[in-house]
């Protein structure tokens, strides 16, 4: 029997009168079964335990709770701006050839990408216990305490750490553009900042693309981190309700409601945003060609 004839037989039998018959799979049905009673199992626990319902549904729309959800978006978004600019700078950096460049940005990755998150926000948040001051030159000195804000720490906590990781994707995203297609553009004349935002850049982004929309999953979820430095978001407005009314456990499901609403909405801009940039990657069918 041919490998071909035996890869067939694998995948498909005949009856006696010598239709495929699609062979049947028991194990699919077995796990299917079992994840339906899983999940069935959990939603009788959670319907029978000691789980205040009617206090989920009165606070998934309370202002306080609103308004963290509102700060979450926001400081989530300023962040992965800020870490989109310091990460495509560098990547830049990482791929140059001045190797003091490429020295200091590979240290900037590696400082901020090995040590926790919630390290580096705390030493944002404490800055002015190293620097009781901040001058401007030219323009004055201030208090640090007043410049470094709950919100100033989260932001550069969040984005200064989310640039070292877009650094690393950005730099994918580079290095998977074809190197043929610099040479020709050079060779047609063009400058190399020309080239770099009208060739390489643009291709660069759509690998780089679901890597670092992922990565603005990830930071949204770690924004919860900021409840520790009392930025009002949406874990540390929930904390302040179930502080008050003791009913710790309703809150957080408050809280995971809404973090599961918010990221299954950014779920839904990625794919839409992936979908228009790879657009221009599909092929026209030519002319004549056989179907």
């Amino acid at each position: 029997m041919s490998e071909v004839a035996a890869q067939a037989v694998e995948i498909e039998d005949l009856d006696d009168c010598g239709r495929v018959v699609p062979r049947l799979r028991p194990g699919r049905y077995v796990s299917a079964v079992l994840l339906i009673a899983l999940f069935g199992f959990l939603a009788m626990a959670a319907a029978r335990g000691n789980i205040q319902w009617h206090l989920v549904g009165r606070y998934i729309y309370a202002p306080g709770v609103l308004a963290g959800v509102r700060n979450t978006v926001l400081i989530s978004v300023l962040s992965m701006l800020i870490g989109l600019v310091l990460g495509l700078l560098g990547a830049v950096m990482r791929l140059s050839s001045n190797v003091v460049a490429r020295s200091a940005a590979a240290a900037y990755v590696w400082l901020f990408r090995g040590t926790p998150q919630l390290v580096q926000l705390l030493l944002w948040y404490n800055l002015a216990l190293i620097f009781p001051t901040i001058v401007i030159p030219g323009i004055g000195q201030y208090d640090t305490n007043h410049v470094i804000t709950p919100m100033a720490a989260g932001l550069l906590g969040l984005g200064i750490n989310e640039g070292a990781y877009m650094t690393e994707i950005f730099r994918g995203g580079l290095l998977g553009v074809d190197p043929g297609q610099t040479r020709a553009a050079r060779a047609l004349g063009m400058t190399p900042v020309g080239t770099f935002r009208r060739i390489v850049l643009p291709q660069a982004l759509r690998i780089a693309m679901p890597g670092a929309s992922n990565q603005f999953v990830i930071l949204l979820k770690g924004s919860s981190l900021l409840s520790i430095v009392q930025y009002t978001e949406l874990l540390y407005s929930v904390k302040i309700v179930y502080d008050r009314n003791y009913a710790v456990v309703e809150l957080l499901l408050v809280a995971t409601v809404w973090y599961i609403a918010v990221t299954g909405v950014f779920v839904i801009i990625q794919n839409l945003i992936e979908r228009r940039l790879g657009r221009s990657r599909r092929r026209a069918p030519r002319r004549g060609a056989r179907t």
